[in-house]
């Protein structure tokens, strides 16, 4: 084969390839400088919120009351309660004043304990509450982040309850995503959001929460308004009036039986 036959076809090629690739590369680039900046909005939220403190808190206690709202109209009457939580899996709420009705969402199973014993709460509740702690910030930082699979966008400034806001967009191996919006000045959360399909109906549902006005308690800044917003309506508004963090709790404390025994026991 003769070489001068071959050069005209080789380098036509490459003039069409040089361009491609050259784009794809800039492509790239892009997409790492997005990522990193995407990053760096979450790193500085996790300062924000007490740092490695933050990330190693042992557990920690929100006091206060709820209300449910209906097609965003609040139901008369507030319910007080005390909700307790430990990282990963371990999640109590007790209500009442007495405490007499306790819940427990610990690993994947929830159970509701009354003065008549304890029973398995229903699976649409259970799956509710699971869903939530797992697109919640904290699992976003210490379980999305870490995984070199996760893919970090970075969205741009955005308007929240009149603050000015960075929007982060996590998106895992499972191609479920979290989206979260701090303050741009604070760096504090403002929104943790995420979308999941309907089992039976099909249907695309957005949940957001929602965080407002911050008090720092034991060095850890505090959100004292949280709302729970589902399809663009209100579903229930949390007004916390004091924190715990880092308790020495009972040694079965998320033992479902031993709480059953207590409260039957009153």
């Amino acid at each position: 084969m003769k070489i001068w036959r071959v050069l005209p076809g080789a380098l036509a090629v490459l003039m069409v390839a040089a361009p491609i690739m050259a784009r794809a590369q800039a492509v790239d680039e892009a997409a790492a400088k997005n990522a990193a900046q995407a990053r760096a909005v979450l790193d500085e939220m996790v300062q924000a919120l007490g740092g490695d403190l933050w990330l190693n808190i042992r557990n920690q206690e929100l006091i206060g009351k709820f209300a449910a709202f209906f097609h965003g109209n609040p139901n008369l009457g507030t319910t007080t309660y005390f909700d307790y939580h430990a990282w990963p899996d371990s999640d109590r709420i007790e209500f009442t004043k007495h405490r007499d009705v306790v819940q427990f969402f610990v690993g994947r199973q929830g159970w509701e304990v009354t003065y008549r014993g304890k029973k398995a709460l229903p699976k649409d509740q259970v799956d509710e509450f699971l869903r939530r702690r797992d697109h919640s910030i904290e699992t976003a930082v210490k379980v999305w982040m870490k995984d070199p699979k996760t893919i970090l966008m970075y969205d741009g400034k955005q308007l929240a309850e009149r603050h000015l806001a960075d929007q982060v967009t996590l998106i895992s191996a499972q191609n479920e995503a979290i989206t979260i919006l701090t303050d741009s000045q604070t760096h504090l959360p403002l929104q943790c959001s995420f979308q999941w399909r309907d089992p039976v109906y099909k249907d695309k549902n957005t949940e957001i929460v929602e965080y407002d006005d911050y008090h720092t308690i034991d060095g850890f800044p505090t959100p004292f308004s949280l709302s729970l917003v589902k399809n663009g309506e209100t579903v229930r508004q949390y007004y916390i009036t004091g924190a715990k963090y880092n308790q020495d709790l009972p040694a079965d404390f998320w033992d479902v039986d031993a709480t059953a025994r207590r409260i039957k026991g009153k």
